[in-house]
């Protein structure tokens, strides 16, 4: 079987790891200080902070951006969950927009309709690696005078006119699940241009404590800690940022394959009428996290019928980026939608293998077996 993804991870990983272990030091210490330090000279972000998770980091950045209790925050519902959760940790509502069909992220016209006086803020996902129209959106929220908050889980590497993702708003988030193009096993980061989000961010990961337990186990002198508000236990350990920092260095390598690897099948599966490809706005570069077909209404099989054919094939695939709306968790928000995009990208576009390394045999045998199931 082909898998659909897997991690690139190799003896660096595990000797930097295997090293940090051995130092007596695993919690969060110098290791994650210097992953934050490498995040931000690989992005060009002022601020780094890492986190437990991308869910944690979505949550922080939510609280941090003032976000509360009767609030409403504009999110995509064709995202994974943990976009529309992490609003409501904070007790807001997501307010679900419907999205774009050339490149799934958040469609603008939809989302300035449903701006209220209850609005706050804009979670832009950049869906599968694609960066959204950042600059739109920027235009949009200063207009409304609300926030813009990137959830950038799947694009980290990918470009939005000649800058990485991480720094063209106030505060952008990212995952190191597996699933993604780097990985620390979990692990999330958030980078920011602001000052005093960085101090409180660096605060409520670790449940607000005004002296770090680097601090204290460091100090010579008697200290007392204090905690300043109510605070959680979102924090990255050592060995997580010790295989991130091995990960980070290959990052650029591990892009420039992935998109050699889609190119390939951009080129090999070209002309086919009844599936459209992904394509990529000229100012804007994908790190291909996924590769997404959207299968048309004239396909000699529907898109169940297809994922099982190449199943049986051997090549793993899975469905369609999920809606948040129509989760059993979200039915009570059903009647304020009308997401006929998100719905039919769900339901027709189905995601092939992509990782590194993968054998070229592998990826022939992927381009021809789609083509000959709905040729």
């Amino acid at each position: 079987m082909i898998p659909i993804a897997k991690p690139f991870l190799g003896k660096e990983e595990a000797q930097s790891a295997y090293n940090t272990v051995l130092s007596g030091w695993v919690a969060q210490g110098e290791r994650v200080e210097e992953f934050e330090k490498k995040f931000c000279e690989y992005t060009g972000a002022k601020y780094s902070v890492a986190v437990s998770n991308c869910t944690n980091a979505l949550h922080l950045a939510m609280i941090v951006s003032g976000i509360k209790t009767g609030d409403e925050v504009i999110c995509p519902s064709m995202s994974y969950i943990a976009t529309a959760n992490s609003i409501v940790y904070t007790g807001a509502k997501p307010v679900f927009a419907d999205v774009s069909q050339h490149d799934y992220n958040l469609d603008p016209e939809n989302v300035v309709k449903l701006i209220t006086k209850k609005t706050k803020a804009i979670l832009l996902v950049h869906q599968i690696g694609m960066p959204a129209d950042i600059e739109t959106f920027q235009k949009i929220c200063k207009e409304n005078n609300i926030k813009l908050i990137e959830d950038a889980a799947c694009a980290i590497g990918s470009e939005y006119k000649g800058e990485k993702i991480g720094v063209h708003s106030e505060i952008v988030c990212f995952s190191f699940h597996p699933r993604k193009v780097i990985t620390t096993g979990e692990g999330g980061m958030i980078t920011t241009y602001n000052k005093e989000y960085y101090k409180r961010l660096k605060l409520l990961r670790q449940h607000a404590i005004s002296i770090s337990g680097k601090e204290r186990h460091n100090s010579k002198n008697l200290s007392f800690e204090d905690h300043l508000e109510t605070g959680y236990n979102y924090r990255m350990t050592d060995i997580q940022a010790a295989i991130g920092i091995k990960q980070l260095d290959r990052l650029d390598k591990i892009i420039d394959e992935r998109r050699r690897i889609a190119g390939k099948y951009l080129t090999g599966l070209s002309g086919i009428d009844c599936i459209i490809l992904p394509a990529e706005p000229e100012d804007r570069k994908s790190n291909y996290q996924s590769f997404a077909i959207y299968l048309k209404e004239n396909s000699p099989v529907n898109r169940n019928e297809l994922m099982k054919k190449l199943l049986a094939a051997g090549i793993s695939v899975r469905k369609g980026v999920m809606t948040s709306h129509r989760e059993t968790a979200y039915k009570y928000s059903a009647d304020q939608k009308n997401l006929s995009v998100s719905e039919d990208l769900c339901d027709n576009s189905f995601m092939i293998p992509l990782y590194v390394p993968m054998d070229e045999s592998d990826i022939n045998y992927v381009i021809e077996t789609l083509r000959k199931i709905v040729s």
